[in-house]
């Protein structure tokens, strides 16, 4: 297990238009990942204007008919967003976004956020928090919309695809759960290994199903960040958030009941 010396790759909102989703094990057939990544149904597209009037994309989690869950870097100085998916052309917009009063642009803390959105999505099903402590070593599913490649060439294209695949989370750096890419069974490679990379910032790492990361930076020591067999990734620990998500978003519902002055 390699110690954590990593320096902090981009924060990986893309600041460019839609991408795909994460860098795959070169020996799978990319295929899989796509057919799988249609499961993650409440896996959006997060884009938007920000205040200097930049384009940029990321992804969220629907965690509620009308939240979802981010990267806190992703909808920073955001001044417009909304949310889609690629079986959907029609985009929600978000009517206020809030951010963890920890988020640290510089090094990552706190990288977590919420969304709230314009009108109800129509789900079956949203993922609940994880909020057990227990995560290293357990297998895990992961899901956004950011570039593509494989684990040797790295990230080099983009397309409308959400992909989904899997790792094992290796350790816990405090408020980071860090995934890496492994080359053979023997140390450890899933059946659809799977790394984020730019533009898969606030989609979801999910252990039984539930949400227990939210996809927040790629790690490296040498070379480039570009989601290779040397990088690692880091995927905010939602079990440390879930008591801020959950005051957030009953606050906000709090206020909306509550009746206008004349």
């Amino acid at each position: 297990m390699k110690t954590f010396k990593y320096i902090l790759g981009i924060i990986l909102a893309c600041s460019t238009l839609l991408g795909i989703a994460g860098t795959i094990d070169p020996l799978t057939d990319d295929s899989k990942y796509i057919e799988y990544g249609k499961k993650f149904k409440y896996v959006y597209k997060l884009c938007g204007v920000s205040k200097t009037n930049e384009m940029f994309c990321g992804s969220c989690v629907a965690i509620g008919p009308r939240w979802a869950l981010t990267a806190a870097h992703v909808i920073d100085d955001v001044k417009i967003c909304g949310i889609s998916e690629e079986a959907n052309k029609q985009t929600i917009l978000a009517l206020e976004t809030f951010s963890h009063e920890d988020y640290n642009k510089d090094f990552g803390y706190g990288d977590i956020g919420l969304v709230y959105l314009s009108k109800d999505l129509d789900l079956d099903f949203y993922p609940e928090l994880y909020s057990k402590e227990d995560e290293v070593g357990k297998l895990c599913c992961i899901s956004g919309y950011g570039l593509t490649g494989t684990f040797l060439t790295g990230q080099i294209k983009s397309d409308q695809y959400r992909r989904a695949g899997s790792n094992i989370i290796d350790k816990v750096d405090r408020h980071l759960l860090i995934c890496s890419p492994s080359p053979s069974i023997r140390s450890g490679r899933t059946q659809l290994e799977f790394l984020i990379a730019s533009g898969d910032s606030g989609g979801g790492l999910f252990i039984d199903g539930k949400l227990a990361g939210i996809n927040s930076c790629v790690m490296h020591n040498t070379g480039q960040q570009r989601s290779t067999y040397n990088n690692e990734a880091g995927h905010t620990r939602v079990s440390k958030y879930v008591k801020w998500i959950k005051k957030t978003m009953s606050s906000k519902e709090i206020t909306l009941e509550l009746p206008k002055n004349n």
